[in-house]
């Protein structure tokens, strides 16, 4: 299979991505479009965190980076690549399809992925691995999925927290490997931004419940900020407490603040506090103060290896965390490089 196969299959998982969302099915594909819709809703019903809003957000996403164009220029490093070595994925369950940038970089390589599906997120990407193959049949001998143990392998690229992290390095140290450890993200607030601005970074906080690293996690504020524009600004996400995975996160949190005698701010769907803390737990958002724009460049350099985006002015937009192009590493370890080096 050649390059140009490889990446004219994966440009037409892009296109039927888009026609999904904009109702402009093929007729032969309609029952595609059936089938990804009991897909979408059987993930919601694995994972009650995978609400069909965020489903599709995630699938939308995902389509934004499959143009032909993008993938051409991104799969350069790949055109003289000749091995066929296994590459081990042992993937993370936090927010849908997380994998799948991952699965994108083996594939493309011409290498063979050898997935292990977490079991929070085990029935969107056996459904576009379908659909690539439909497109490209010779994916077929590609593509093994992980029963159990993983089997034999040249590589491994792996997702998990701190902990998981360092069992990995215990059992697959001695492969090639890259393992990604728990990261986050934090905003910066200047302290005279817009409604627009703020509501844009509700979307940063809110989207997957929070559950992503590129989720903000933590608020940079200036001396003596008041939340009273942020909190209107966020008002919309308000039903995000309707979730009972959420809402039972909100509400312990929320019980424990109370039984401590900790000062937070509340809105009755989000907790407010101030914590030295970088990772904050769902449902609650952390916030720092800053004296100098010096503070918050010490404090990025200082956490540079558990951030994964820094949202705000003069740094990635605001509403923008959840839209990564196809060029964004995760813990920004190249995974191209990676294999391409192999």
């Amino acid at each position: 299979m050649t390059l140009k196969q490889r990446i004219d299959a994966f440009t037409k998982v892009g296109l039927f991505i888009n026609r999904h969302f904009s109702g402009e099915y093929v007729g032969s594909e309609a029952v595609l479009h059936e089938g990804l819709n009991k897909v979408i809703d059987a993930a919601g019903i694995y994972n009650n965190w995978f609400i069909p809003k965020y489903v599709n957000e995630a699938i939308f996403n995902i389509g934004t980076m499959l143009g032909e164009e993008d993938l051409t220029a991104f799969a350069q490093p790949f055109a003289k690549s000749t091995d066929n070595k296994i590459i081990a994925l042992v993937c993370a369950g936090n927010i849908p399809m997380v994998c799948f940038h991952d699965v994108l970089c083996v594939l493309l390589s011409g290498n063979t992925v050898l997935l292990k599906l977490s079991s929070d997120d085990n029935v969107l990407m056996p459904f576009f691995l379908k659909l690539l193959c439909h497109y490209e049949p010779e994916f077929e001998t590609k593509i093994v999925f992980a029963d159990g143990k993983l089997g034999k392998f040249d590589a491994i690229i792996a997702t998990g927290s701190d902990n998981t992290a360092s069992h990995l390095h215990y059992y697959f140290g001695k492969y090639p490997n890259i393992i990604r450890k728990s990261r986050t993200s934090v905003a910066v607030i200047k302290g005279d931004e817009t409604s627009e601005e703020l509501k844009a970074l509700g979307k940063d906080v809110f989207t997957y419940f929070g559950l992503g690293c590129r989720n903000v996690g933590k608020l940079l504020v200036p001396q003596g900020y008041n939340f009273n524009l942020f909190f209107e600004s966020i008002v919309d996400f308000g039903d995000v407490v309707n979730n009972k995975k959420y809402g039972n996160n909100y509400d312990y949190h929320r019980a424990i603040y109370l039984l401590e005698s900790m000062t937070f701010l509340d809105n009755n769907f989000l907790l407010i506090r101030e914590n030295q803390d970088l990772y904050s737990p769902v449902g609650t958002l952390y916030f720092q103060y800053y004296q100098t724009e010096h503070d918050v460049s010490d404090y990025i350099a200082t956490n540079a290896d558990h951030l994964q985006c820094v949202i705000g002015r003069n740094h990635v937009p605001f509403g923008y965390s959840q839209h990564p192009v196809i060029t964004d590493f995760a813990d920004n370890v190249n995974t191209v490089d990676f294999l391409v080096n192999l």
